[in-house]
């Protein structure tokens, strides 16, 4: 691993020679995190991201010694599909971190009993807000076209999902470009936050995120803020 560097207007860089060597140091990371967050406030909190890249660091992670009935967990995205559907987020997270030591952590999922994203905006809010906030730690990922949570480029109500000032925890949102309506943390949710962590693999998506400011997409939102901080954790592909 290279040491992590930063400036006083950049996020930290944290560059590893391998998914795994990441993985393993990221759920040591949070572990630690969250044992500080309990010992200082008695609890703790994460939001986590799906797709492929986390499920790894997630295994190892649900593997760590703490006291796991003190800790939350929410999802920054999740598309509008039942739990048990392969392209469920709370899913995947059931699969792959609440297992092991971490199986007594409570979850509130985004995905509420309404038919539509919409309807279920109210509830979705209820949950995020009963959570010990601020969160511990918001783990993001990164698409290729800059979108971070549920923050499509092309969504007709992008900007109510970025506006700084906005009182809402939870939106519903179209992403357009992707398929299935979307339950997705706002920007002032994801900065409520202890630290914001941007975890990516590959040359291409370290590329997207080095332009990413200079070309607006959604992810700039983050990396243009200092509080909390940021930290960009980056391998190999």
């Amino acid at each position: 691993m290279s040491e992590p560097t930063t400036s006083d207007s950049k996020p930290c860089w944290r560059s590893f020679d391998s998914s795994a060597e990441l993985d393993a140091a990221l759920a040591a990371h949070l572990a630690g995190a969250l044992r500080a967050d309990i010992a200082r406030r008695g609890a703790g909190s994460l939001a986590l991201s799906g797709g492929n890249t986390p499920q790894a660091m997630f295994r190892a992670l649900s593997r760590e010694q703490l006291p796991w009935t003190e800790v939350a967990l929410t999802l920054v995205d999740e598309r509008w599909v039942d739990s048990g559907h392969a392209d469920s987020n709370e899913r995947l997270l059931r699969d792959n971190l609440l297992q092991n030591a971490a199986a007594t952590a409570r979850l509130a999922g985004l995905k509420t009993p309404h038919p539509r994203a919409t309807e279920g905006e109210g509830e979705a809010n209820a949950r995020v807000a009963a959570l010990p906030r601020p969160f511990t730690a918001v783990v993001l990922g990164m698409g290729g076209d800059g979108h971070t949570a549920s923050w499509f480029p092309q969504a007709a109500n992008l900007h109510r999902l970025l506006d700084s000032r906005g009182t809402d925890l939870v939106a519903a949102t179209e992403p357009v470009t992707a398929p299935h309506a979307r339950m997705t943390l706002t920007l002032p949710a994801v900065l409520a936050s202890g630290e914001i962590i941007v975890h990516i693999t590959g040359d291409e998506k370290k590329a997207v995120l080095g332009e990413a400011i200079a070309r607006g997409y959604p992810i700039a939102a983050i990396l243009q803020q200092t509080q909390p901080p940021v930290s960009i954790w980056w391998a190999p592909q």
